[in-house]
């Protein structure tokens, strides 16, 4: 906003707010981390806080495929399911992300308190464990949306100055008839150019991404025993016929309340 007289403002068309990119994703899927001893399932990652056990943590590494132990003493190692069989952003990651926590003060801390609260049985102990690794991911997430990605996909989108505004209004609003006009205004670019970036920054049409994010929250809501016609209207489908189309050429069988999601 710009004032250029009493009472007299205009918008700076250059001047964009920051926008939330991931609180829709907590928001969509539930985190959980066990330090039960038992390899990974499929969707799962494990959490390695690296360090000398006299000392503070130094690294923290998230393995999002593999079950490969990292070089150095862990200090603790947990398995966080964020429900990354159907979880894009989870999805998105390279297979490990490894982070020095020195370099940042905030992850330091909570790494610090996670450490703390595995290695003692104190009341409450599983809770604070969650929440602590709800925070730790989250910081992840954050440090791998600022490095971006070296190819294409919702990692580099989310990281791109322009295109991550679009992204973030699909994924607030999946309901919304969004059209190209109203996400490339979002984004701060023209029609043709923000048509031109998100195909080459994220690797397919916005109408397409649009379609499988509403497809994914639509799928979590059956799975917690929605009607298929109420999930269609509320992710954004003009009916149940096109949201159950949309749905078996995505996941290969028909929508069905209630149905159990294998992880």
């Amino acid at each position: 906003m710009i004032i250029i007289g009493p009472g007299i403002m205009i918008q700076n068309p250059k001047v964009h707010p920051k926008v939330d990119r991931l609180t829709a994703f907590f928001d969509a899927f539930k985190l959980e981390a066990s330090l039960e001893p038992t390899p990974a399932r499929d969707g799962q990652a494990r959490l390695f806080v690296i360090g000398d056990p006299s000392g503070p943590a130094d690294r923290i590494i998230l393995c999002l495929r593999g079950d490969t132990a990292p070089e150095g003493p862990a200090l603790v190692t947990s398995t966080v399911d964020f429900e990354g069989v159907h979880n894009p952003l989870m999805n998105a990651l390279p297979d490990q992300v490894v982070i020095d926590v020195n370099d940042f003060p905030v992850l330091r801390d909570a790494t610090a308190a996670f450490v703390a609260e595995a290695l003692e049985s104190r009341c409450g102990r599983s809770a604070a464990l969650n929440r602590l690794c709800e925070v730790i991911v989250l910081l992840i997430l954050r440090t791998a949306i600022d490095r971006g990605a070296t190819g294409p996909g919702l990692l580099a989108g989310l990281s791109h100055p322009s295109l991550h505004r679009a992204l973030v209004a699909m994924h607030d609003a999946p309901t919304r008839a969004w059209n190209i006009e109203d996400l490339a205004m979002v984004a701060g670019v023209s029609r043709s150019h923000f048509m031109a970036l998100f195909r080459d920054v994220v690797g397919i049409t916005p109408q397409a991404y649009l379609t499988g994010w509403r497809l994914v929250i639509g799928r979590r809501k059956l799975s917690k025993g929605a009607k298929v016609k109420a999930v269609a209207r509320q992710v954004g489908f003009g009916s149940a016929a096109a949201f159950s189309r949309a749905y078996f050429r995505k996941y290969g069988y028909w929508p069905s309340p209630g149905r159990r999601v294998s992880i």
